[in-house]
């Protein structure tokens, strides 16, 4: 077989390159701490080096939502905060001003603080975050959810929550919508409310109020009618008598599985009414214990029935604070669970770091040892190369 001269150059040289190439991939590889330089080191390994990657950057903007939301959780648990201070307040003023010793003059005095009260209520509910989106109006952030008219208070926008992604698979809302906080709140004790006829005569103001027997209750609209100083008649819708019975000052009506104490002394002809709970926004409820405490009272009767619209108003303000109380809690669950959340997506992104590594990491020991003997194998081979195209047939002459 004849073997050319310029066939045994190109051989030999090819060689050296190739030689040079595995020397140089390993020497990058040293250099960048990596086993894979390409997908093509190993296809497999690059797969699924490629899936950890995209779950830790999936974990990563898990992280950024968490940060989303529990600034916006922050900035509604301190607006909700500043809103349950200003019902405190609201119940205290009403409480002062239903004492028998106030005079119309300092009862103005006080409805005053108590329209400035409304005022920064109103304020509170269109409380804005950081980036200009309203706290309060659902999935309408950009839509103001509180508007008045007068003493007409109305919510503009949706009863929706916007939920963010905070883990595979998981979502927690970043608010509450201004229905579920400001709006739908039962008037009454949550069961059903009272009120008095504006034109009763009598001294008679409500109590306390309870549901005894949640199995004789039958919701109907109910009239009690004052015979007398002393009994009474309970009628329903229908006009109806469903229930009679006598009365001492001080004493409680009981009916229907339902109760209320009576102060005063109601006189014949004196009804007061009774019916289901009904939905009522915390601002209606406000500015009906401002139109009580502002009445001029000039008697006993006049002072009854202010009397009365106030402890409706403290009750109703009552249902407001405690469903505060509840928003306020639901928000603390969410931002527990975000922290919770964060401390799974740390632990779980760890994890793929370290199957990352383990796919990806360089062997420095034996990526050291080979790389001396491809530097070794490549002088060998260059050094046989210039050997061999030094030989000619002369030198055996």
């Amino acid at each position: 077989m004849r073997v050319s001269t310029r066939g045994s150059y190109l051989q030999g040289l090819s060689m050296m390159q190739k030689l040079q190439s595995a020397l140089d991939h390993t020497q990058r590889q040293i250099s960048s701490g990596r086993r894979i330089l390409t997908p093509s080191d190993d296809p497999i390994a690059s797969s699924r080096a490629l899936e950890m990657r995209e779950a830790i950057g999936r974990l990563t903007q898990f992280d950024r939502n968490s940060g989303i939301a529990v600034n916006r959780l922050s900035q509604e648990e301190a607006a909700l905060n500043s809103v349950n201070n200003v019902l405190q307040r609201v119940r205290e003023l009403a409480l002062q001003a239903n004492n028998a010793t106030q005079s119309n003059e300092s009862r103005q005095l006080i409805g005053v603080e108590l329209r400035q009260q409304l005022d920064q209520l109103v304020q509170l509910a269109n409380q804005k975050d950081g980036n200009g989106s309203y706290l309060f109006s659902g999935n309408q952030t950009d839509t103001q959810p509180v508007s008045r008219s007068g003493s007409n208070f109305s919510y503009n926008g949706d009863q929706g929550q916007r939920l963010i992604q905070i883990g595979e698979g998981r979502q927690v809302a970043d608010g509450d919508s201004g229905a579920a906080v400001f709006f739908t709140i039962p008037d009454g004790n949550g069961t059903f409310s009272l009120a008095n006829s504006g034109a009763n005569a009598g001294t008679g103001v409500i109590g306390a109020s309870s549901m005894t027997d949640p199995t004789a209750w039958v919701p109907d609209q109910y009239t009690i009618r004052f015979v007398d100083g002393s009994s009474y008649d309970v009628l329903d819708s229908s006009a109806a008598v469903v229930s009679t019975g006598t009365f001492q000052p001080g004493g409680t009506i009981a009916f229907n599985g339902v109760e209320f104490s009576l102060n005063g002394a109601p006189q014949g002809g004196d009804e007061f009414y009774l019916a289901p709970s009904r939905n009522q926004d915390m601002f209606s409820a406000v500015s009906q214990i401002i139109a009580a405490v502002e009445l001029g009272v000039s008697n006993d009767p006049m002072r009854a029935a202010q009397s009365n619209a106030i402890n409706i108003g403290i009750l109703n303000l009552d249902q407001a604070i405690g469903n505060i109380l509840d928003v306020r809690t639901q928000v603390g669950s969410r931002l527990s669970s975000i922290e919770s959340q964060l401390d799974n997506n740390g632990a779980f992104a760890l994890s793929y770091q370290d199957t990352l590594a383990s796919i990806e990491d360089l062997d420095y020991a034996e990526a050291i040892s080979r790389l001396s003997m491809e530097s070794t194998t490549l002088e060998a081979a260059q050094q046989s190369f210039i050997r061999t195209q030094s030989l000619s047939l002369f030198n055996y002459f």
